[in-house]
């Protein structure tokens, strides 16, 4: 008895800081995607392919008159760089199936660790990741005559920041209640990919129809896309709302998701066995 009040105690203060297995979770989710090279590429060139042959193909079709952005090829530019953001924190919040189905999961959950590190740590891993992935695609901007100052960039960058954390905390709350990567899959096409769609990526929410119009609107991606079009092109017509009063509706919905990932991993019985 005395030693189990012993190790009892000698475990209750092994958990006082979860910075450090949120920083290995982190760091192992960076090396776990860079060793994948298909993964790498994958993400990159499937929207590239995407902004390229759509843009192309709707040419001048969308006059600039409803975009303020002169071709379809500039208006789906931050479009292509969410579904970068959006391909990327798909990938990787699939290992928490991966993890789980591997054992991994179960082995940090009995740690002596505090939940909150491990949802820290998988969600800024995919969150580092993603806001990566997005910003690279910026190289492609000059192609189509896109310039943009340092203030511009960091602005790009933390609405790049702040919609890669929403989508992966998303992605993280939909994984950890998943047992398997069709599952996961299902929901991404159900679920994920429609909220990219009704962000304002591909239609300008003006010319959408009443009820999509309602749904664009509630829909919290839609104010990170306007916050990428607001920076981008300064003399396209205004969003539902400015810069910033968007980038902080895209703030809430980040805490909110994160929190809401929080609380599931706190529910132990979402934690099936492999």
């Amino acid at each position: 008895m005395a030693q189990a009040a012993i190790s009892t105690a000698s475990l209750k203060r092994i958990r006082v800081n979860p910075l450090l297995p949120a920083f290995t979770l982190w760091w192992r989710e960076i090396v776990r995607f860079y060793r994948q090279p298909a993964r790498v590429v994958g993400v990159i060139v499937s929207p590239l392919l995407f902004w390229v042959v759509i843009g192309a193909g709707f040419g001048t079709s969308v006059q600039k008159g409803a975009t303020g952005t002169g071709n379809f090829l500039n208006y789906f530019f931050p479009g292509a760089l969410m579904m970068i953001v959006l391909f990327t924190s798909i990938f990787t919040m699939m290992s928490v199936i991966e993890d789980r189905n591997e054992g991994f999961l179960l082995s940090v959950m009995v740690a002596p660790v505090h939940r909150s590190g491990i949802v820290l740590g998988k969600v800024l891993g995919g969150t580092t990741l993603s806001a990566i992935q997005g910003l690279l695609f910026l190289v492609f901007a000059p192609f189509i005559g896109l310039k943009f100052g340092l203030e511009q960039f960091f602005v790009v960058a933390l609405v790049t920041f702040l919609t890669a954390f929403a989508l992966t905390a998303l992605g993280f709350v939909i994984a950890w209640r998943m047992e398997s990567s069709q599952g996961f899959h299902a929901i991404i096409n159900l679920f994920l990919l429609p909220l990219w769609m009704l962000s304002g990526a591909l239609f300008p929410i003006s010319r959408a129809s009443g009820w999509i119009q309602w749904l664009m609107r509630v829909n919290p991606f839609t104010y990170g896309m306007d916050a990428f079009r607001q920076t981008l092109f300064p003399e396209a017509p205004a969003g539902t709302l400015g810069v910033w009063p968007s980038i902080a509706v895209l703030g809430a919905f980040a805490a909110i998701v994160f929190m809401a990932g929080f609380v599931a991993a706190n529910q132990r019985r979402t934690i099936p066995s492999a």
